[in-house]
Protein backbone atom coordinates (compact mmCIF):
# COMPACT_ATOMS: atom_id res chain seq x y z
CA UNK A 1 0.00 0.00 0.00
CA UNK A 2 1.52 3.81 -1.23
CA UNK A 3 0.17 6.29 0.10
CA UNK A 4 0.80 10.14 -1.16
CA UNK A 5 0.41 13.18 1.16
CA UNK A 6 0.94 16.86 0.07
CA UNK A 7 2.91 18.98 2.63
CA UNK A 8 4.22 22.49 2.60
CA UNK A 9 8.22 22.91 3.39
CA UNK A 10 7.50 24.33 7.13
CA UNK A 11 5.61 21.16 8.09
CA UNK A 12 8.02 18.78 6.63
CA UNK A 13 10.42 18.10 9.24
CA UNK A 14 7.24 17.19 11.90
CA UNK A 15 5.91 15.10 9.68
CA UNK A 16 9.13 13.07 8.67
CA UNK A 17 9.92 12.86 12.89
CA UNK A 18 7.10 11.75 13.28
CA UNK A 19 7.18 8.78 10.74
CA UNK A 20 11.11 7.86 11.62
CA UNK A 21 9.14 7.76 15.43
CA UNK A 22 6.76 5.09 14.36
CA UNK A 23 9.27 2.62 12.85
CA UNK A 24 9.31 4.18 8.98
CA UNK A 25 12.86 4.29 7.00
CA UNK A 26 13.70 6.91 4.69
CA UNK A 27 14.21 4.60 1.03
CA UNK A 28 14.73 7.28 -1.20
CA UNK A 29 14.25 11.10 -1.83
CA UNK A 30 13.79 12.40 -5.53
CA UNK A 31 13.85 15.50 -6.97
CA UNK A 32 11.59 16.55 -9.70
CA UNK A 33 11.33 19.48 -12.27
CA UNK A 34 7.75 20.22 -12.75
CA UNK A 35 6.48 22.86 -14.99
CA UNK A 36 5.17 25.55 -11.73
CA UNK A 37 7.55 24.32 -8.84
CA UNK A 38 10.26 22.12 -7.92
CA UNK A 39 8.53 19.01 -6.20
CA UNK A 40 10.65 16.82 -3.84
CA UNK A 41 9.23 13.26 -3.14
CA UNK A 42 10.38 11.79 0.39
CA UNK A 43 9.52 8.23 0.82
CA UNK A 44 9.10 6.22 3.75
CA UNK A 45 8.83 2.91 4.47
CA UNK A 46 8.03 -0.29 6.76
CA UNK A 47 6.96 -3.53 6.97
CA UNK A 48 5.56 -6.18 7.68
CA UNK A 49 2.69 -5.11 6.76
CA UNK A 50 4.15 -3.48 3.52
CA UNK A 51 3.82 0.54 3.75
CA UNK A 52 5.06 2.94 1.79
CA UNK A 53 4.18 6.36 2.54
CA UNK A 54 5.48 9.20 -0.06
CA UNK A 55 5.65 13.10 1.25
CA UNK A 56 5.59 15.44 -1.68
CA UNK A 57 7.36 18.96 -0.90
CA UNK A 58 6.51 21.63 -3.83
CA UNK A 59 9.34 24.60 -3.87
CA UNK A 60 9.66 28.33 -5.73
CA UNK A 61 11.75 27.33 -8.40
CA UNK A 62 13.44 30.84 -8.00
CA UNK A 63 14.82 30.21 -4.45
CA UNK A 64 14.41 26.02 -4.02
CA UNK A 65 15.20 25.71 -0.24
CA UNK A 66 13.89 23.04 1.77
CA UNK A 67 14.28 22.16 5.96
CA UNK A 68 17.23 19.84 6.77
CA UNK A 69 16.33 16.26 7.82
CA UNK A 70 19.44 15.42 8.91
CA UNK A 71 19.22 16.18 12.37
CA UNK A 72 16.54 12.99 12.33
CA UNK A 73 17.90 11.16 9.92
CA UNK A 74 21.63 10.41 8.73
CA UNK A 75 20.31 9.14 5.35
CA UNK A 76 18.39 12.00 4.50
CA UNK A 77 21.04 14.29 5.06
CA UNK A 78 23.38 12.35 2.52
CA UNK A 79 19.95 12.49 0.37
CA UNK A 80 19.76 16.19 0.62
CA UNK A 81 23.61 17.29 -0.24
CA UNK A 82 22.78 14.99 -3.27
CA UNK A 83 20.19 16.80 -4.04
CA UNK A 84 21.87 20.26 -3.51
CA UNK A 85 24.98 18.92 -5.73
CA UNK A 86 22.69 17.58 -8.28
CA UNK A 87 20.14 19.75 -8.94
CA UNK A 88 21.15 22.73 -6.88
CA UNK A 89 18.71 22.72 -4.19
CA UNK A 90 19.62 24.50 -0.59
CA UNK A 91 19.09 21.84 2.35
CA UNK A 92 18.26 24.80 5.47
CA UNK A 93 20.50 23.93 8.21
CA UNK A 94 22.43 21.22 6.96
CA UNK A 95 25.15 20.30 9.74
CA UNK A 96 27.52 19.65 7.29
CA UNK A 97 26.41 21.47 4.01
CA UNK A 98 30.12 20.14 2.36
CA UNK A 99 29.77 18.86 -1.18
CA UNK A 100 28.81 15.20 -1.44
CA UNK A 101 29.04 14.35 -5.29
CA UNK A 102 30.45 17.46 -6.95
CA UNK A 103 34.02 17.30 -8.04
CA UNK A 104 36.06 20.07 -8.43
CA UNK A 105 35.89 20.26 -12.11
CA UNK A 106 32.48 21.02 -12.15
CA UNK A 107 32.08 24.68 -12.68
CA UNK A 108 30.89 26.39 -9.51
CA UNK A 109 26.85 27.16 -10.00
CA UNK A 110 26.35 24.04 -12.31
CA UNK A 111 23.56 21.58 -11.59
CA UNK A 112 23.74 18.22 -13.70
CA UNK A 113 19.93 17.34 -13.43
CA UNK A 114 18.65 20.93 -13.58
CA UNK A 115 16.48 21.49 -16.50
CA UNK A 116 18.79 24.54 -17.84
CA UNK A 117 22.13 22.38 -17.24
CA UNK A 118 22.64 22.02 -20.68
CA UNK A 119 25.49 20.20 -21.94
CA UNK A 120 28.92 19.09 -19.69
CA UNK A 121 30.95 22.07 -19.27
CA UNK A 122 34.52 22.09 -19.66
CA UNK A 123 36.22 20.69 -17.30
CA UNK A 124 38.26 23.30 -14.32
CA UNK A 125 38.35 23.76 -10.81
CA UNK A 126 36.29 26.05 -9.78
CA UNK A 127 35.34 24.79 -6.75
CA UNK A 128 39.00 23.74 -5.37
CA UNK A 129 40.00 20.03 -3.53
CA UNK A 130 37.80 18.26 -1.85
CA UNK A 131 37.92 19.65 2.37
CA UNK A 132 38.96 16.65 3.92
CA UNK A 133 38.71 16.96 7.86
CA UNK A 134 42.61 17.03 8.78
CA UNK A 135 43.18 15.03 12.41
CA UNK A 136 46.56 16.92 13.99
CA UNK A 137 48.25 15.12 17.12
CA UNK A 138 51.48 14.24 18.02
CA UNK A 139 52.85 11.04 16.15
CA UNK A 140 49.56 11.97 13.38
CA UNK A 141 49.80 11.39 9.87
CA UNK A 142 47.88 10.44 6.42
CA UNK A 143 48.39 7.55 4.31
CA UNK A 144 46.29 8.28 0.87
CA UNK A 145 44.84 5.63 -1.05
CA UNK A 146 43.53 5.64 -4.63
CA UNK A 147 41.71 6.94 -6.48
CA UNK A 148 43.36 4.42 -8.61
CA UNK A 149 43.83 1.19 -7.53
CA UNK A 150 45.86 -2.27 -7.98
CA UNK A 151 43.28 -4.07 -8.96
CA UNK A 152 40.35 -4.55 -11.34
CA UNK A 153 38.52 -2.51 -8.88
CA UNK A 154 36.48 1.09 -9.49
CA UNK A 155 37.92 3.85 -8.44
CA UNK A 156 37.50 5.55 -4.69
CA UNK A 157 40.05 7.45 -2.57
CA UNK A 158 40.75 6.59 0.84
CA UNK A 159 42.72 8.83 3.14
CA UNK A 160 43.57 7.61 6.41
CA UNK A 161 44.57 9.67 9.80
CA UNK A 162 46.98 7.21 11.46
CA UNK A 163 49.02 7.11 14.67
CA UNK A 164 51.40 3.64 14.25
CA UNK A 165 49.38 1.57 12.81
CA UNK A 166 46.09 2.32 14.36
CA UNK A 167 43.39 4.48 12.41
CA UNK A 168 42.31 7.13 14.10
CA UNK A 169 39.48 8.44 11.01
CA UNK A 170 39.46 7.23 7.10
CA UNK A 171 37.21 9.35 4.89
CA UNK A 172 36.28 7.42 1.62
CA UNK A 173 35.49 10.10 -1.61
CA UNK A 174 33.71 8.58 -4.30
CA UNK A 175 31.82 9.49 -6.80
CA UNK A 176 34.72 9.46 -9.27
CA UNK A 177 32.80 7.46 -11.68
CA UNK A 178 29.74 9.69 -12.21
CA UNK A 179 27.81 8.61 -15.41
CA UNK A 180 24.37 10.33 -15.52
CA UNK A 181 22.11 7.25 -14.47
CA UNK A 182 18.96 8.90 -13.97
CA UNK A 183 19.46 11.52 -17.19
CA UNK A 184 19.97 8.58 -19.08
CA UNK A 185 16.58 7.59 -18.19
CA UNK A 186 14.39 10.65 -18.77
CA UNK A 187 12.65 9.84 -22.50
CA UNK A 188 13.62 6.40 -22.79
CA UNK A 189 10.49 4.35 -23.56
CA UNK A 190 9.87 1.53 -20.63
CA UNK A 191 11.51 -0.99 -22.64
CA UNK A 192 14.86 1.10 -23.32
CA UNK A 193 15.09 1.81 -19.72
CA UNK A 194 15.62 -2.31 -18.54
CA UNK A 195 19.38 -2.60 -19.96
CA UNK A 196 19.91 0.56 -18.00
CA UNK A 197 18.84 -0.78 -15.02
CA UNK A 198 19.94 -4.15 -15.05
CA UNK A 199 23.69 -2.23 -15.34
CA UNK A 200 23.55 0.38 -12.22
CA UNK A 201 25.60 -2.03 -10.81
CA UNK A 202 26.94 -4.75 -12.76
CA UNK A 203 27.01 -7.47 -10.10
CA UNK A 204 23.27 -6.68 -9.47
CA UNK A 205 21.37 -7.10 -13.05
CA UNK A 206 18.46 -8.89 -11.18
CA UNK A 207 18.00 -6.52 -8.14
CA UNK A 208 17.98 -2.96 -10.22
CA UNK A 209 15.77 -4.81 -12.82
CA UNK A 210 13.42 -6.20 -10.97
CA UNK A 211 13.28 -2.81 -8.59
CA UNK A 212 12.60 -1.22 -12.07
CA UNK A 213 10.13 -3.51 -13.10
CA UNK A 214 8.01 -3.51 -10.10
CA UNK A 215 7.74 0.38 -10.34
CA UNK A 216 6.93 0.80 -13.99
CA UNK A 217 3.89 -2.45 -13.18
CA UNK A 218 2.98 -0.33 -10.60
CA UNK A 219 2.92 2.74 -12.38
CA UNK A 220 1.23 1.41 -15.44
CA UNK A 221 -1.31 -1.18 -13.50
CA UNK A 222 0.04 -4.13 -15.08
CA UNK A 223 -0.44 -7.77 -13.45
CA UNK A 224 2.40 -10.13 -13.26
CA UNK A 225 1.52 -13.55 -13.61
CA UNK A 226 2.56 -16.11 -10.71
CA UNK A 227 4.76 -17.76 -12.21
CA UNK A 228 6.94 -14.88 -12.91
CA UNK A 229 6.73 -13.57 -10.25
CA UNK A 230 8.09 -16.91 -8.62
CA UNK A 231 10.79 -17.40 -11.72
CA UNK A 232 11.99 -13.43 -10.64
CA UNK A 233 12.00 -14.88 -7.25
CA UNK A 234 14.51 -17.84 -8.50
CA UNK A 235 16.65 -15.21 -10.43
CA UNK A 236 16.90 -13.04 -7.01
CA UNK A 237 18.45 -15.89 -5.00
CA UNK A 238 20.82 -17.08 -8.21
CA UNK A 239 22.22 -13.74 -8.00
CA UNK A 240 22.34 -13.55 -4.03
CA UNK A 241 24.24 -17.10 -4.50
CA UNK A 242 27.07 -16.45 -6.96
CA UNK A 243 27.95 -12.76 -5.38
CA UNK A 244 28.19 -14.68 -1.80
CA UNK A 245 30.48 -17.13 -2.88
CA UNK A 246 32.45 -15.17 -4.40
CA UNK A 247 32.75 -12.76 -1.49
CA UNK A 248 33.06 -16.09 1.25
CA UNK A 249 36.57 -17.10 -1.30
CA UNK A 250 38.08 -13.25 -1.52
CA UNK A 251 37.41 -12.67 2.53
CA UNK A 252 39.77 -16.12 2.81
CA UNK A 253 42.34 -14.76 0.33
CA UNK A 254 42.37 -11.84 2.10
CA UNK A 255 43.56 -13.56 5.44
CA UNK A 256 46.23 -15.46 3.23
CA UNK A 257 43.94 -18.29 2.92
CA UNK A 258 44.20 -18.71 -1.41
CA UNK A 259 43.14 -22.57 -1.57
CA UNK A 260 39.86 -21.82 -0.31
CA UNK A 261 39.45 -18.83 -2.74
CA UNK A 262 40.38 -20.88 -5.49
CA UNK A 263 37.92 -23.03 -4.74
CA UNK A 264 35.04 -20.47 -3.94
CA UNK A 265 35.82 -19.28 -7.12
CA UNK A 266 35.78 -22.66 -8.79
CA UNK A 267 31.61 -22.67 -7.34
CA UNK A 268 31.38 -19.12 -8.65
CA UNK A 269 32.26 -20.18 -12.03
CA UNK A 270 30.04 -23.14 -11.96
CA UNK A 271 26.80 -20.93 -11.00
CA UNK A 272 27.92 -17.94 -13.56
CA UNK A 273 27.82 -20.95 -16.33
CA UNK A 274 24.23 -22.28 -14.44
CA UNK A 275 23.24 -18.56 -14.83
CA UNK A 276 24.13 -18.78 -18.64
CA UNK A 277 21.72 -21.85 -19.10
CA UNK A 278 18.68 -19.95 -17.40
CA UNK A 279 18.89 -16.69 -19.02
CA UNK A 280 21.98 -16.68 -21.87
CA UNK A 281 23.80 -14.09 -19.76
CA UNK A 282 26.18 -15.79 -17.25
CA UNK A 283 24.78 -12.54 -14.70
CA UNK A 284 21.48 -13.12 -15.62
CA UNK A 285 20.18 -10.26 -17.62
CA UNK A 286 17.39 -10.73 -19.62
CA UNK A 287 15.66 -12.81 -16.78
CA UNK A 288 13.52 -10.09 -15.53
CA UNK A 289 11.41 -8.33 -18.31
CA UNK A 290 8.24 -5.41 -17.51
CA UNK A 291 5.12 -7.80 -16.83
CA UNK A 292 7.14 -10.95 -16.92
CA UNK A 293 10.08 -13.00 -16.48
CA UNK A 294 12.07 -15.08 -19.51
CA UNK A 295 13.82 -18.48 -18.43
CA UNK A 296 15.14 -20.65 -20.67
CA UNK A 297 16.20 -23.19 -18.07
CA UNK A 298 16.13 -24.47 -14.69
CA UNK A 299 18.83 -25.81 -12.32
CA UNK A 300 18.21 -29.03 -11.41
CA UNK A 301 17.51 -30.27 -7.84
CA UNK A 302 20.76 -32.24 -8.11
CA UNK A 303 22.93 -29.38 -9.15
CA UNK A 304 22.04 -27.52 -6.52
CA UNK A 305 22.59 -29.63 -3.77
CA UNK A 306 25.94 -30.62 -5.58
CA UNK A 307 26.89 -27.09 -5.14
CA UNK A 308 25.33 -26.83 -1.55
CA UNK A 309 27.67 -29.20 -0.31
CA UNK A 310 30.65 -28.01 -1.93
CA UNK A 311 29.81 -24.21 -0.38
CA UNK A 312 29.59 -26.01 3.12
CA UNK A 313 32.68 -27.85 2.94
CA UNK A 314 34.49 -24.27 1.89
CA UNK A 315 32.89 -22.71 5.30
CA UNK A 316 33.52 -25.56 7.20
CA UNK A 317 37.63 -25.46 6.41
CA UNK A 318 37.42 -21.73 6.14
CA UNK A 319 35.85 -21.69 10.18
CA UNK A 320 38.06 -24.29 11.43
CA UNK A 321 41.28 -23.12 10.26
CA UNK A 322 42.68 -21.09 13.15
CA UNK A 323 44.54 -17.81 11.60
CA UNK A 324 41.16 -17.27 9.22
CA UNK A 325 38.63 -17.76 12.88
CA UNK A 326 41.15 -15.50 14.87
CA UNK A 327 41.52 -12.41 11.74
CA UNK A 328 37.93 -12.44 11.27
CA UNK A 329 36.73 -12.63 15.10
CA UNK A 330 36.26 -9.25 16.61
CA UNK A 331 37.97 -7.27 13.18
CA UNK A 332 36.03 -3.71 12.41
CA UNK A 333 32.88 -3.76 14.74
CA UNK A 334 29.88 -2.21 13.61
CA UNK A 335 27.93 -1.91 16.72
CA UNK A 336 24.30 -2.05 16.86
CA UNK A 337 23.71 1.55 17.45
CA UNK A 338 26.00 2.43 15.03
CA UNK A 339 24.36 0.38 12.50
CA UNK A 340 20.55 1.43 13.18
CA UNK A 341 21.79 5.44 13.24
CA UNK A 342 23.65 5.26 9.85
CA UNK A 343 20.73 3.49 8.13
CA UNK A 344 22.69 0.39 7.40
CA UNK A 345 21.17 -2.45 4.81
CA UNK A 346 21.33 -5.72 4.10
CA UNK A 347 24.04 -8.05 5.69
CA UNK A 348 25.74 -5.41 7.14
CA UNK A 349 23.00 -4.62 9.50
CA UNK A 350 22.31 -8.21 9.51
CA UNK A 351 25.71 -8.53 11.22
CA UNK A 352 25.50 -6.43 13.75
CA UNK A 353 21.93 -7.24 14.86
CA UNK A 354 19.29 -6.20 12.83
CA UNK A 355 16.68 -7.79 10.70
CA UNK A 356 15.78 -5.77 7.77
CA UNK A 357 15.01 -7.46 4.99
CA UNK A 358 12.41 -6.59 1.91
CA UNK A 359 11.39 -10.41 1.00
CA UNK A 360 9.91 -10.15 4.08
CA UNK A 361 8.52 -6.04 4.91
CA UNK A 362 8.02 -5.82 0.71
CA UNK A 363 7.04 -9.37 -0.63
CA UNK A 364 6.26 -8.89 -4.65
CA UNK A 365 5.57 -12.92 -5.02
CA UNK A 366 3.75 -15.03 -2.91
CA UNK A 367 6.54 -17.39 -2.68
CA UNK A 368 10.17 -16.26 -2.10
CA UNK A 369 10.25 -15.18 1.61
CA UNK A 370 12.73 -17.25 3.53
CA UNK A 371 11.70 -19.15 6.76
CA UNK A 372 14.53 -17.43 8.90
CA UNK A 373 16.44 -14.32 8.65
CA UNK A 374 20.30 -14.99 9.47
CA UNK A 375 21.14 -12.44 12.29
CA UNK A 376 24.29 -11.85 14.36
CA UNK A 377 25.33 -9.17 16.65
CA UNK A 378 29.26 -9.12 17.18
CA UNK A 379 28.97 -7.02 13.67
CA UNK A 380 32.70 -8.00 13.58
CA UNK A 381 33.93 -9.38 10.19
CA UNK A 382 33.13 -12.53 11.43
CA UNK A 383 29.50 -12.21 11.29
CA UNK A 384 29.75 -10.80 8.02
CA UNK A 385 31.11 -13.66 6.86
CA UNK A 386 28.70 -15.80 8.60
CA UNK A 387 25.94 -13.75 7.66
CA UNK A 388 26.48 -14.43 4.11
CA UNK A 389 27.36 -17.85 4.85
CA UNK A 390 23.72 -18.59 6.26
CA UNK A 391 22.05 -16.55 3.38
CA UNK A 392 23.68 -19.18 1.05
CA UNK A 393 21.64 -22.06 2.77
CA UNK A 394 18.43 -19.77 2.71
CA UNK A 395 18.89 -19.19 -0.56
CA UNK A 396 19.52 -22.68 -2.11
CA UNK A 397 16.68 -24.02 0.13
CA UNK A 398 14.25 -20.95 -1.37
CA UNK A 399 15.99 -21.99 -5.25
CA UNK A 400 14.58 -25.59 -4.55
CA UNK A 401 11.05 -24.48 -3.24
CA UNK A 402 10.56 -22.09 -6.33
CA UNK A 403 11.79 -24.54 -9.01
CA UNK A 404 8.85 -26.12 -8.63
CA UNK A 405 6.40 -23.63 -9.28
CA UNK A 406 8.47 -21.67 -12.08
CA UNK A 407 7.89 -22.33 -16.13
CA UNK A 408 10.34 -21.50 -19.01
CA UNK A 409 9.90 -19.41 -21.57
CA UNK A 410 8.44 -16.16 -22.17
CA UNK A 411 5.80 -15.29 -19.05
CA UNK A 412 3.85 -11.93 -20.25
CA UNK A 413 1.22 -9.79 -17.91
CA UNK A 414 -2.46 -10.59 -17.74
CA UNK A 415 -3.83 -7.64 -18.19
CA UNK A 416 -2.30 -4.11 -18.59
CA UNK A 417 -5.33 -1.89 -17.80
CA UNK A 418 -5.53 1.77 -19.77
CA UNK A 419 -5.87 3.99 -16.96
CA UNK A 420 -4.08 3.59 -13.78
CA UNK A 421 -1.03 5.72 -11.55
CA UNK A 422 1.43 6.72 -13.48
CA UNK A 423 4.26 6.35 -10.96
CA UNK A 424 5.28 3.30 -8.85
CA UNK A 425 7.95 2.21 -6.51
CA UNK A 426 10.03 -1.07 -6.25
CA UNK A 427 11.54 -2.17 -3.42
CA UNK A 428 13.67 -5.65 -3.78
CA UNK A 429 16.28 -7.29 -1.19
CA UNK A 430 18.63 -7.09 -3.98
CA UNK A 431 21.98 -9.51 -2.22
CA UNK A 432 23.95 -6.04 -0.70
CA UNK A 433 20.59 -4.79 0.75
CA UNK A 434 16.99 -3.43 -0.22
CA UNK A 435 16.95 -1.56 -3.47
CA UNK A 436 14.45 1.01 -3.97
CA UNK A 437 13.47 2.32 -7.40
CA UNK A 438 10.55 5.47 -8.14
CA UNK A 439 9.18 5.91 -11.70
CA UNK A 440 7.37 8.92 -12.95
CA UNK A 441 6.03 8.15 -16.70
CA UNK A 442 5.12 10.77 -19.20
CA UNK A 443 1.20 11.15 -20.45
CA UNK A 444 3.33 8.82 -23.88
CA UNK A 445 4.16 6.27 -21.58
CA UNK A 446 7.79 7.36 -21.97
CA UNK A 447 10.06 7.39 -18.70
CA UNK A 448 10.06 11.33 -17.15
CA UNK A 449 11.75 10.29 -13.80
CA UNK A 450 13.52 7.41 -12.71
CA UNK A 451 15.37 7.04 -9.09
CA UNK A 452 17.20 4.40 -8.10
CA UNK A 453 18.94 3.69 -4.88
CA UNK A 454 21.51 1.17 -4.46
CA UNK A 455 21.72 -0.16 -0.36
CA UNK A 456 25.67 0.48 -1.16
CA UNK A 457 24.28 4.10 -0.81
CA UNK A 458 23.67 3.50 2.75
CA UNK A 459 26.42 1.02 3.72
CA UNK A 460 28.88 3.28 2.54
CA UNK A 461 29.34 5.77 5.71
CA UNK A 462 29.42 2.23 7.94
CA UNK A 463 32.79 1.23 6.62
CA UNK A 464 34.94 4.03 8.23
CA UNK A 465 33.19 3.75 11.26
CA UNK A 466 33.63 0.13 11.01
CA UNK A 467 37.56 1.15 10.66
CA UNK A 468 37.83 3.61 13.94
CA UNK A 469 40.92 1.85 16.43
CA UNK A 470 41.32 -0.87 13.68
CA UNK A 471 44.78 -1.18 11.84
CA UNK A 472 45.46 -0.11 8.33
CA UNK A 473 47.07 -3.63 7.68
CA UNK A 474 43.24 -4.94 8.04
CA UNK A 475 41.61 -2.59 5.63
CA UNK A 476 41.44 -4.59 2.59
CA UNK A 477 39.54 -7.74 4.82
CA UNK A 478 37.50 -4.91 6.29
CA UNK A 479 36.67 -3.43 2.90
CA UNK A 480 35.68 -6.89 1.36
CA UNK A 481 33.73 -7.73 4.53
CA UNK A 482 31.43 -4.96 3.31
CA UNK A 483 32.06 -5.45 -0.48
CA UNK A 484 30.14 -1.83 -1.45
CA UNK A 485 29.31 -1.16 -4.92
CA UNK A 486 30.90 2.25 -6.63
CA UNK A 487 28.89 2.38 -9.84
CA UNK A 488 25.98 1.42 -7.84
CA UNK A 489 26.50 4.32 -5.23
CA UNK A 490 27.11 6.91 -8.37
CA UNK A 491 24.81 6.92 -10.36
Amino acid sequence: MRTVHDVNAAELPKRAEALLREGHRLALVATHHDADAVRIVYLFVSGPPDTRIELHVRLDPARPEVPSLAHLSFPAGRFEREMHDLHGIVPLDHPQPRRLVRHFHWPRGWYPMHPDAGAPPAFGEQEGPYPFLEVTGDGVYEIPVGPVHAGLIEPGHFRFSVVGETILKLKARLWFVHKGIEKLFQGRSVAAGLPLAERISGDTAVGHALAYCLAVEEATGAVVPEQAQCARALLLELERLHNHVADLGMLCNDVGHGILNSHAQRVREQLLRLNHTVTGHRLLRGGVVPGGSALHHLPSHNQMDAIGADIHEIVRLALGHSTVHDRFTGTAILRTEAARDIGCLGYAARASGLRPDARIAHPFAPHGQPTRVPVHTTGDVLARFLVRAEEIDASLALIRELSDCVATGAVGPTATPKEGPRTGVGLVEGWRGTIATRVELAADGALKRVKPVDPSFFNWPALPVALNDTIVPDFPLTNKSFNLSYAGNDL
